[in-house]
């Protein structure tokens, strides 16, 4: 049986979840695709989890999606001679490039000179994920001279931030290069870039995958958001990673934030993850707090594609009742007759080409003939994301020759991928559709379906036929 609810499940998986017993059962609550964060673990780690998935994939007959999420620069400040120091509210603090000296309460090293160079009189740095926060008095190439604005307890490695400030830095690392080659040469479906700042961060990291995996856009960073129609005019897919940007913008600022991401991939269309601390307490309590099923609920009621567990399901005690939690929540919410009109009061017009014309005459079809299931046959998958796109009420089953297509459309809001044949003609396809749409329990004798499909059969991009079929 497919899953029933339309927004997806992205988990984690680590040292809770790395059994194939475990992971199993992570598909069977709910989740749809597995993110491998190369944060954490060895590249043992992750080809033992990807082999896994592809062993359970098979034997559930049910494509399932893998995210690379690579780690990208981390900032951090150098060591303390004598352990942690406190940082006095109004005290000088100088940071260097002195890496080689080990520092104390009135300096420390900061081996990152794309900081200084970017730096201004007047700027900020946050430390420890924003629980400290200085302010720059003079700067120069090798050194900052500031002000504690926010003191606190200081100790080794902690990370840096700098807000407003577009920092001279790849998104990628040289240990991003290795990660990412590793994981292209297993197949996995989508790679998150980490530190996006600039459209170009994307098409850099594009250029390396050649198609071979959808890239998804790590939104964490204030220029981020200053450039997010270029960014969302160059990636496949968003993440919206509340954690980082919670550090570097406002708190009181990230839900309309938030808002506004989905809000745009919606209306182009483009996948949309909401990530971050979303049943956070799950990590430690086998309930979440009222306060993150809210949250949860309100991702859905946006209309994002896929609601992400990290921790919870990567090295919390609960890891598969996360899931099971994250699934009955959004089942919850997508049951509430209110949900229908926030996602119809959110929609916007679709573009004027001929594949939004065709997914927006296939929802229109759909809700006058109150049709069984939507059949999207593609062989890139974007029939499958325009039919998407509308958010219809029926499930969308996206059918497709192509395994890699499949896989990634286990990230989109409604689409259920099923590995077809590939056909030849008009009637072929419609016979295939049918015969699927009644063995994954989409429809049943006597109902309806729509399908859309491109002609020449095969060819990406083509979609241009619309056809309505009666299940026998």
């Amino acid at each position: 049986m497919p899953h029933s609810h339309h927004a997806k499940i992205v988990a984690t998986l680590g040292p809770a979840s790395a059994d194939r017993a475990t992971i199993t059962a992570l598909v069977r609550a709910g989740a749809n695709v597995f993110r491998l964060n190369f944060s954490h673990g060895t590249h043992a780690d992750h080809r033992q989890r990807f082999e896994l998935i592809r062993a359970i994939e098979a034997e559930l007959g049910r494509p399932i999606g893998i995210l690379l999420d690579l780690q990208g620069p981390k900032l951090r400040i150098g060591s303390f001679a004598q352990g942690p120091v406190q940082l006095l509210d109004g005290a000088a603090f100088r940071l260097d490039l002195d890496a080689a000296r080990p520092g104390d309460a009135t300096r420390a090293s900061m081996p990152h000179p794309q900081i200084f160079a970017a730096l201004k009189p007047g700027a900020e740095l946050l430390l420890d994920d924003g629980k400290l926060k200085l302010e720059v008095q003079s700067c120069g190439a090798d050194h900052a001279d500031t002000r504690v604005v926010n003191g606190g307890l200081l100790s080794d490695r902690k990370g840096v931030n700098v807000p407003g400030v577009v920092l001279p830095l790849s998104a990628l690392t040289e240990k991003d290069r290795a990660d990412l080659d590793f994981g292209l040469s297993l197949g996995v479906d989508w790679v998150a870039l980490s530190f996006v700042q600039r459209a170009a961060d994307i098409t850099e990291v594009k250029q390396i995958v050649q198609g071979r995996a959808g890239i998804v856009a790590k939104l964490e960073k204030p220029a981020a958001i200053d450039s997010l129609e270029a960014i969302l005019a160059e990636t496949d897919a968003v993440m919206v990673a509340r954690g980082d940007l919670g550090v570097e913008m406002p708190a009181e600022q990230v839900p309309a934030i938030q808002k506004r991401i989905v809000r745009a991939c919606r209306r182009l269309g483009k996948p949309v993850i909401v990530a971050t601390q979303m049943l956070e307490s799950m990590i430690a309590a086998p309930v979440p707090t009222r306060a993150e099923a809210s949250d949860v609920a309100t991702a859905i009621y946006d209309g994002a594609d896929a609601v992400m567990l990290s921790a919870e399901s990567a090295s919390g005690r609960f890891p598969v009742e996360s899931v099971a939690m994250m699934a009955r929540i959004i089942a919850q919410t997508e049951a509430d007759p209110h949900y229908r009109d926030a996602l119809d009061a959110s929609h916007t017009p679709p573009s004027a080409n001929t594949a939004d014309a065709i997914g927006h005459a296939a929802h229109a079809v759909a809700g006058l003939l109150d049709v069984a299931a939507m059949v999207a046959y593609t062989s890139s998958g974007a029939s499958a994301l325009r039919m998407a796109r509308e958010r219809p009420r029926a499930r969308i089953l996206g059918m497709t020759p192509n395994p890699a297509t499949a896989r990634r459309l286990a990230l989109v809001w409604g689409v259920h991928p099923v590995l077809c044949q590939d056909v030849t003609n008009v009637s072929e396809m419609t016979e295939v559709a049918i015969q699927t749409a009644v063995t994954q329990q989409f429809a049943a004798s006597g109902q309806t379906i729509v399908i859309a499909a491109g002609m020449p059969f095969g060819a990406s991009g083509s979609t241009n036929l619309l056809r309505i079929a009666q299940v026998g």
